[in-house]
């Protein structure tokens, strides 16, 4: 495999919500692990609660992982988290999560 495509989601969690967020990835559907391109992930936990987890994904390619992001997988693969923010817009709450995603594309060193 070649890890050619790195995709990062920085995640920060209210303080009331990281054991849910902690828990969604423990129990995840596990979609992406056979979409076309996909080559591995990670969730690396931050020290201090202050910080961001950043949810690390590798892929053969970008196109790969914009098909993963388009596909019925993908909200497969995250509809319990999506049903979560839902219900905290629905009681007019603060989303209890923020999700900032950035890609990378490796160097060949």
């Amino acid at each position: 495999m070649t890890k050619n495509f790195v995709a990062i989601n920085y995640i920060t969690c209210e303080e009331d919500y990281i054991a849910r967020f902690e828990e969604l990835f423990g129990s995840r559907a596990k979609a992406i692990d056979n979409m076309p391109g996909f080559e591995d992930m990670y969730v690396l936990k931050p020290k201090t609660s202050s910080e961001p987890y950043l949810v690390i994904s590798h892929w053969d390619s970008e196109e790969s992982f914009k098909a993963w992001t388009q596909s019925p997988a993908f909200l497969e693969g995250h509809k319990r988290a999506f049903a979560d923010l839902a219900q905290y817009k629905a009681e007019g709450k603060t989303a209890p999560m923020q999700s900032n995603f950035k890609t990378y594309h490796l160097l060949a060193l």
